[in-house]
């Protein structure tokens, strides 16, 4: 009997709006008024994943930034585990040597190293490769651009961050070049302290090994009484996989998944435009009263 439902967001939870359907949200509270606990494991940090679920009445458990933060429902911090500093040089002087945006995940704040225009153009490069098919002119209007400059901070160096003992969560790099990624990607896989992952093709997620998705969520649920066979998850890219991989209840893969995820899942529901996440929660409560559960 599955007892916890743990989701991603971005292409899973939300649409491609970045917010989640009223449909999914009545979903989730139908699972919830059936017993069933309900958990978001995303890569966005903290402050991220509210600016997309404040206002839903969503209450749940939260993996944030791939799994180097958990909160409680009252959003209290259960664990957390940050890049060290001795890794965090290693990685940046690793990738420093490629034309790549580097941005240093925290539990608030995302910083970018250069001045001020590098900085600016790094947001921009951004938002054009993930979110904003406008100009920079258009982009610049958009409460999303806000959003992302109010929360980005530019420091000069790396030494900057590490004398304010700011905890780096995660490393997250972008480029449109992704055979470069790739070649990165291969080098950074010999790093046996991080876990190297991706939401897209055309960004790379550094973490410490500890924390990713699948392993954490193990963690969390078996410290609040639950056990494995108990726990639904749903996913759609590789940062998604060491969930999907894992031997729970109910591994799902969206419509929407890249082939990896879907080749390693259970079950493969619709795509997050398609109110997938809906339909998954829904096909399971109708299993779970037939079964008299």
């Amino acid at each position: 009997m599955i007892k916890v439902i743990a989701s991603d967001m971005d292409g899973t939870l939300l649409g491609d709006d970045h917010r989640p359907a009223p449909e999914t949200l009545e979903a989730v509270r139908r699972a919830c008024g059936a017993g069933i606990r309900f958990m978001i494991a995303t890569g966005r940090n903290f402050p991220g994943a509210m600016a997309e679920l404040e206002g839903t009445g969503l209450v749940c458990d939260y993996i944030v930034s791939s799994g180097a933060e958990v909160r409680d429902p009252e959003r209290r911090i259960v664990s957390t585990c940050p890049v060290s500093r001795k890794l965090c040089r290693e990685i940046y002087e690793e990738v420093s040597s490629y034309p790549v945006s580097v941005i240093l995940c925290t539990d608030g704040c995302d910083y970018r190293i250069g001045t001020p225009e590098e900085v600016e153009e790094s947001l921009m490069l951004e938002l054009q490769l993930f979110h904003l098919n406008l100009s920079r002119e258009e982009i610049r209007r958009t409460p999303l651009y806000h959003r992302m400059k109010k929360n980005t901070k530019s420091v000069l160096s790396l030494d900057e961050l590490e004398e304010a003992g700011v905890p780096v969560y995660k490393i997250f790099l972008f480029s449109d070049n992704t055979d470069m990624l790739d070649e990165m990607k291969r080098r950074l896989d010999g790093n046996t302290g991080i876990a190297v992952a991706s939401s897209f093709s055309t960004n790379l997620e550094i973490t410490d090994i500890q924390a990713q998705k699948g392993p954490v969520l193990k963690q969390y649920i078996e410290s609040l009484g639950y056990t494995m066979d108990e726990v639904m998850v749903l996913g759609d890219s590789l940062n998604d996989l060491s969930m999907i991989s894992m031997d729970f209840g109910a591994t799902v893969a969206m419509g929407n998944a890249v082939p990896e995820i879907k080749n390693a899942a259970g079950y493969i529901t619709r795509s997050n435009e398609e109110l997938g996440v809906a339909y998954a929660i829904d096909e399971l409560l109708k299993k779970q009263k037939m079964n008299g559960n």
